[in-house]
């Protein structure tokens, strides 16, 4: 029979080992950051009806989406976890406490074309608070504090989440009389950091039909800089122009007010009016996280608020805000620009028992007994030669193994070798316990490490 040739599916992605922990105590870390602000977690089906997941969608969605049937029933790919969360939210409405607050972590798919970075099937990392009828802004400030919060607990220190208000953009094109235009001109504007402001001046009089008057009066206003409170001082002389206008001014001077409350150094956020995010769907505060010393690298982090989440599956009022991590592009990129931290320790266990005996029974209690004290073991059981287990060691990178044999066994001890130094000793597995566990404490467990 012919060998079929092992391969993966472009735009998937497979990791080694090593990069496999790496990553999973990435996702561990973002877990733990969002658990710490009373989210609660939640897992959607991977597959749903086509109808539920396309209701939003359409258009480009529609020609990305992985759309199949089974029998009578037209199925499809979750593409995003947002679109889950408004059914889920319209379907449990009676049984969730509001504001609904939950986090969710998993794979998402789209048939779009393959590319270095980009990818068809791949993690997202969410969190959205949903209020019923109405959402204090208190909360819009809340969602980017919790990403400055994992993101350094990730071990990444230049990165700047950049905020706006898309009521004040809107605001801003009424007063240019340009409201009709607005969804056009904001998708146009927020192009601005991978195609230039000549281009941006070119889309908005060429292919939108504005009077260079008006595209170089939007590039000024985009491009008002300065700390946060220059910007905000910038915008209030727009004041009581426009009512829309005011009330976004209102809602991001609250936003940069309340960041700093949180403890957001102003290094990483700030207020930058080119924001405006893409999709129409977002109504309010709107974000995106940069890393400073790759921009090239674009958002690794976006959102916003949006009045309603649910609107296409319920008539009530949900307006939410969230934001969202695309976690296998963020850790490619990562690893493609050298920042995973090469010194996590990304062995399966903290220690190998090496038995040197015919019976395995004293190993095993060893090993029982180390578990319990929460180290990682794994026992080595194969008939190999000791230069053939010790390079099973190396290849795992654990950092301790223990020797046991009879002369141990008969003096209640373990020689215990550390991988990284080459020194040995005869201790007892109580001590042996303690030095592992101080040796790992001692170890950083970030998996990334900035590149200062």
């Amino acid at each position: 029979m012919a060998k079929v040739r092992p391969h993966t599916l472009s735009g998937f992605m497979e990791l080694l080992p090593a990069r496999q922990i790496q990553f999973d105590r990435m996702i561990s870390i973002i877990r733990e950051s969002f658990s710490l602000y009373g989210f609660t977690p939640l897992d959607t089906p991977l597959i749903e009806a086509s109808e539920v997941l396309l209701a939003k969608g359409g258009g480009e969605t529609e020609k990305q989406i992985y759309r199949f049937t089974k029998g009578d029933s037209d199925l499809s790919l979750r593409f995003d976890l947002t679109v889950p969360l408004a059914k889920y939210v319209a379907m449990n409405y009676a049984h969730l406490a509001f504001p609904f607050r939950r986090f969710q972590i998993g794979k998402v798919y789209r048939g779009e074309r393959a590319q270095r970075g980009r990818f068809r099937e791949f993690y997202q990392a969410d969190i959205d608070v949903i209020g019923d009828g109405r959402l204090d802004i208190f909360n819009d400030a809340e969602v980017p504090s919790i990403i400055y919060r994992t993101f350094t607990a990730l071990g990444l220190e230049r990165f700047q989440i950049r905020v706006n208000n898309r009521k004040v953009l809107n605001g801003f094109y009424a007063m240019e009389d340009l409201t009709d235009k607005a969804g056009d001109i904001m998708r146009t504007v927020d192009k601005l950091e991978k195609i230039g402001g000549e281009k941006v001046r070119a889309i908005l009089t060429d292919d939108l039909g504005l009077t260079g008057g008006q595209a170089e009066s939007i590039l000024r206003f985009i491009s008002i800089q300065g700390s946060n409170a220059q910007v905000l001082s910038s915008l209030e002389s727009w004041r009581g122009r426009h009512a829309l206008f005011d009330q976004g001014l209102d809602e991001l001077t609250a936003v940069v007010k309340d960041l700093a409350a949180f403890g957001v150094p102003e290094d990483h956020f700030k207020v930058d009016l080119t924001i405006a995010r893409g999709l129409d769907y977002y109504t309010g505060t709107v974000y995106e996280t940069a890393m400073l010393d790759h921009p090239e690298i674009g958002s690794i982090c976006s959102g916003g608020r949006y009045d309603n989440l649910a609107e296409y599956y319920t008539d009530k009022q949900l307006p939410g805000v969230g934001i969202s991590i695309g976690l296998t592009r963020l850790f490619f990129v990562l690893e493609d620009q050298g920042y995973l931290n090469d010194d996590l320790n990304t062995a399966p266990a903290d220690v190998l028992i090496l038995p040197m005996t015919d019976g395995l029974s004293p190993a095993i209690q060893l090993a029982t007994s180390l578990r319990t004290s929460g180290i990682r073991v794994q026992l080595y059981s194969e008939q190999k030669k000791f230069k053939q287990k010790m390079s099973y060691a190396d290849k795992l990178g654990v950092p301790y193994v223990i020797f046991l044999g009879e002369d141990e066994i008969e003096q209640d001890m373990v020689s215990l070798k550390n991988m990284r130094t080459g020194e040995q000793e005869l201790i007892s597995a109580a001590d042996a316990v303690t030095k592992i566990a101080a040796t790992l404490d001692a170890a950083g467990d970030a998996p990334i490490r900035d590149k200062v």
